[in-house]
């Protein structure tokens, strides 16, 4: 999910999310038994599919009401006392896991924000047209840029917001299918998240299975390139027939036509954001140094200037309003509705402020179950009844892996949930680390950008519902309903079909005999 840096985290990341797990009894005891305290994250996915598929409402605000009700329904299954259910709740939504994901979106907003107001989609369009990347190679292309740049700064979420906020209106503009486009996006992601050495679901995968990073990262490699070589092919083989968009009259070449090559300087502030990252810096540092060297850029360029970035537009009332309007930053309106604050990072950060309460809400009711019995009756019914031998094993890993992920959908807090378990149905059949670990964050990296409710696919789709009030050209019907997406995110796909291949063939298995892993690097 993303980055962190070399002391970032103290003691083991699984403590904060899964303690308690092993209890004998559980800690809320719920009329019907443990798997009703399943019940309010069953009723959000119900919810969630109805709303996304059936209605085809991409909305995250009915998202958080769905949630909220399951979260209230569940309250009234509760025997005794309520209150141990409403601590549950508030200790969901202080995990560690949220906020980062939290954080990462709104870092990766403001980034993104800066980046486009200062001409980098220009850029990108002009490049693309001069070296012939037309809507054919644009989806696969993007998918390979996107892979690198998110296994260099290892938050896939990040990723996902910074592309769909610069490549896809790109991509649009050159004539590429929206939703194949979105698909290669999340992708892109699902690689670098999986793959990347400061990646969140990386370093989780490896500590739960007490594995090196860096032993982990080199023996799953082989997996993520085997998927990532079938979508790529299968990104530039569906930009054959899947066609793009119609903007109105000769706008789309006119845009084209117009577009200036000045806004790349901007890849120099990826870069910085990709160095610092690789370097070990905290995701926080490394793309707080791409926002300050993109807004350097972009005032001496004559790209942005400082109202751009922020402004404060004052009433003329204010009392100190007209004896400081010499500052860049301070705009003096008659109109009553525009007095606020603007700018490049308030808009990127305040579009995912909604995403964030989800994220929240999600969470509690994923502990809700985990404290209720729920999850812990789903493990050890898998594992008494499905994991009889190795490769039924690796089977079932894979799919509880999947299963949790459909449930829990921010990707480190359903690996931090489901590491444990995958760590001792592993260790019955001396599977080593580094195979255990693999198999656990191949689910998870690819499975959080694929469901419409999921954290990497909806933190996409918000930065996307920015864009018509970016561009003139850009309308509300451009925009790709998750629902939509689903089977064309085939990097997420290939990667749990080759883990499912994998199993049932014995491709890339390890025991302890064969190799034991080195003692965990906890960073």
């Amino acid at each position: 999910m993303s980055g962190v840096s070399d002391d970032s985290t103290d003691g083991d990341p699984t403590d904060a999310f899964v303690q308690g797990t092993d209890d004998d009894e559980p800690r809320i005891a719920f009329y019907g038994g443990r798997g009703m305290s399943a019940l309010p994250i069953a009723f959000f996915i119900v919810w969630a599919v109805a709303q996304t598929a059936l209605w085809r409402i991409s909305d995250t605000g009915g998202l958080i009401v769905g949630i909220l009700i399951g979260l209230i329904v569940g309250m009234f299954f509760v025997r005794g006392n309520w209150k141990s259910y409403a601590n549950t709740i508030f200790e969901g939504m202080t995990q560690p896991v949220a906020v980062t994901a939290i954080v990462a979106w709104i870092w990766a907003g403001m980034f993104a924000e800066v980046l486009q107001d200062g001409g980098f989609v220009d850029g990108l369009v002009w490049f693309a047209d001069v070296a012939g990347i037309g809507a054919t190679l644009f989806p696969a292309v993007t998918f390979v840029l996107a892979a690198l740049f998110t296994t260099g700064i290892g938050t896939g979420y990040g990723a996902a917001i910074a592309f769909v906020t610069l490549f896809f209106p790109a991509g649009i503009l050159l004539g590429a299918n929206p939703v194949l486009l979105f698909g290669a996006i999340l992708s892109g992601a699902i690689f670098g998240d999986n793959l990347a050495p400061v990646s969140d679901t990386t370093i989780v995968s490896a500590v739960t299975q007490d594995s090196d990073i860096g032993g982990v990262v080199a023996s799953r490699f082989k997996y993520a390139i085997i998927a990532a070589l079938i979508a790529f092919v299968g990104y530039v083989v569906a930009g054959q027939f899947m066609g793009g968009l119609e903007i109105a009259g000769d706008a789309q070449e006119i845009l084209v036509a117009q577009s200036e090559p000045i806004g790349l300087i901007h890849l120099v502030s990826m870069g910085i954001v990709i160095g610092a990252a690789v370097a070990g810096r905290h995701i926080v540092e490394a793309i707080s140094w791409g926002i300050v060297s993109a807004i350097a850029f972009s005032l001496v360029l004559g790209l942005m200037s400082v109202g751009d970035i922020v402004t404060f537009n004052a009433p003329q009332d204010a009392p100190v309003a007209e004896p400081l309007e010499f500052l860049p930053f301070l705009t003096i309106v008659d109109n009553p509705d525009a007095v606020g604050v603007g700018g490049s990072l308030i808009n990127g950060a305040a579009g995912f402020f909604e995403l964030a309460i989800l994220v929240l809400l999600i969470i509690a009711a994923a502990q809700i179950m985990i404290r209720g019995g729920a999850f812990q009756a789903i493990l050890d019914w898998s594992i008494e009844n499905l994991a009889t031998n190795v490769r039924n094993a690796e089977l079932t890993m894979v799919g509880s892996a999947a299963l949790i992920n459909a449930v829990i959908t921010i990707n480190t807090a359903a690996e931090v949930a489901i590491g444990p378990y995958i760590s001792k149905i592993g260790e019955r059949f001396n599977l080593n680390g580094y195979r255990r670990a693999n198999i656990l964050d191949g689910q998870t990296a690819a499975l959080g950008y694929i469901f419409p409710w999921s954290g990497g696919v909806l933190a996409g789709y918000t930065a996307m519902q920015d864009l018509p009030a970016a561009y003139d050209w850009f309308d509300t019907d451009m925009l790709v309903t998750p629902i939509d997406v689903v089977p064309f995110v085939f990097q997420g796909w290939l990667l749990v079909a080759v883990f499912v291949v994998a199993a049932i063939t014995g491709f890339g298995r390890e025991y302890v005999t064969d190799r034991e892993t080195e003692e965990v690097a906890r960073i």
